[in-house]
């Protein structure tokens, strides 16, 4: 039996650095990071980097909704490596949206503890009495007063599965065209969800160098 067509066939990741320690992509919104349940939830960027680097090993994630920067190591040394400076909180990362309303403050943290909606997966919710610390760091880039949306820069200073997404929500500024989180009339208001991570800041590991790496949003 053939496999089946792979529904992401149109999306293709762009390569922005690759080297002998690690591979970095432009991951486009609609793709997996890493495969799914299912034989047509196999491709994924994961996959075409690895067709290419045979080598290379998932380091961090984004949702298969979210555009821009992830990270792969090549081989196990430097996955661990990797995973090790994600995990002290040595990795910047920026990420940019545009969310619904104007934000009144120029830059604020968002510290609300956050744990997975069981009834209701894949999605989160804050929880104060059994959530996981998750902090969030917001900055206003510019306000549009004629459509009444902000876009912001949002330092994820935790990882939580969809932290900035529930953490802007909760704000009271949900991201335009989020199909999980935004009500209806929000979520009309774009094609995609309009989050992207912009800025990667690696440190050194092992015999690799620091590495910056900028990719703007395409919305």
């Amino acid at each position: 039996m053939s496999p089946l067509p792979s529904p992401f066939a149109h999306l293709d990741p762009q390569v922005l650095h690759a080297d002998d320690h690690l591979v970095v992509v432009d991951k486009p919104s609609g793709l997996l990071s890493v495969p799914g349940r299912g034989e047509d939830k196999q491709d994924c960027a994961w996959a075409r980097v690895a067709a290419r680097w045979p080598d290379a090993l998932i380091v961090h994630r984004l949702d298969q909704s979210t555009s821009g920067l992830i990270v792969f190591a090549r081989g196990e040394a430097m996955q661990r490596a990797l995973s090790e400076a994600f995990a002290a909180r040595l990795v910047d990362k920026r990420y940019e949206a545009v969310v619904h309303g104007l934000v009144a403050r120029d830059a604020f943290e968002i510290d609300l503890p956050l744990i997975v909606d069981w009834p209701n997966r894949p999605r989160q919710k804050v929880d104060a009495e059994r959530g996981k610390p998750s902090l969030t760091r917001v900055r206003v880039l510019h306000r549009d007063l004629a459509s009444g949306t902000t876009r912001v820069e949002l330092e994820p200073v935790t990882g939580r599965s969809h932290q900035l997404r529930v953490h802007l929500l909760a704000a009271g500024h949900p991201i335009l065209g989020d199909a999980l989180y935004a009500p209806p009339e929000v979520l009309a208001r774009a094609p995609r969800l309009l989050l992207h991570a912009r800025d990667l800041r690696l440190p050194a590991v092992l015999d690799a160098p620091p590495l910056s790496l900028h990719s703007p949003p395409a919305f």
